[in-house]
């Protein structure tokens, strides 16, 4: 019988990291963690979305005898687009210009994440990456919701320097819908390989996990 997409999307929550495992958004939500902090995820983050970006627009590139697999990504690129122009307003209210981000040196616990999505994207049936990436989404969008609620009440930002947390963490029930059809044509094909998408998705998680641990001890 043919697997069901829908199915194993709900299944591959399970890989979504044990809120422990952040130790640093909880700080942020009780308005405990230093600007400094703050400053450093922004000085990250303008790494991580135009490199993400990047990555994505070539698992669609690797994608052109997968329609579905195609619109995935190239729907991820296009969002990581519009994360990429709103992401300056919250640096800008962290105190990061652009002379102190040219200078700045990325931690290696926090680019690991983008560095294995280029991976990925060099090296990944497009298939799979989309099953891995998916598992991703849903941490990743509440840690956001989780920020942009701190920002406005802890550190009064305004919407503006929020709007790049707001964007991730906002419902997407569109690329929500691509996954789901990428993945069952995938399934339909024969082309995912579950077992090593998982473990993808796998060690896309732990290098999440890694990211907020680094910020939170940077040294």
């Amino acid at each position: 019988m043919t697997r069901n997409a829908r199915d194993l999307l709900n299944t591959i929550a399970e890989l979504a990291p044990d809120p422990r495992s952040n130790p640093l958004v909880p700080l942020i939500a009780a308005g405990e963690a230093d600007r400094e902090v703050l400053a450093v995820l922004a000085l990250e983050q303008l790494r991580v979305i135009p490199a993400d970006r990047r990555a994505f627009l070539q698992l669609a590139v690797r994608s052109s005898t997968e329609p579905e697999a195609d619109a995935f990504f190239t729907a991820l690129a296009e969002g990581e687009a519009i994360a990429q122009q709103r992401l300056p307003a919250f640096a800008a209210a962290c105190g990061v210009d652009e002379a102190r981000a040219a200078a700045y040196t990325p931690l290696p616990g926090c680019q690991a994440y983008p560095a294995y999505v280029a991976w990925l994207a060099l090296n990944a049936a497009p298939a799979d990456a989309v099953l891995a990436v998916t598992a991703n989404f849903s941490a990743w969008g509440g840690y956001c919701a989780t920020i942009a609620r701190a920002l406005r009440t802890h550190y009064g930002f305004g919407d503006e320097a929020c709007a790049f947390f707001d964007f991730f963490a906002e419902p997407a029930p569109a690329p929500a819908r691509t996954a789901e059809r990428a993945v069952q044509a995938a399934l339909d094909t024969g082309r995912l390989d579950e077992s090593r998408a998982r473990a993808y998705g796998h060690l896309l998680q732990s290098y999440e996990a890694l990211f907020w641990r680094t910020l939170e001890r940077p040294a």
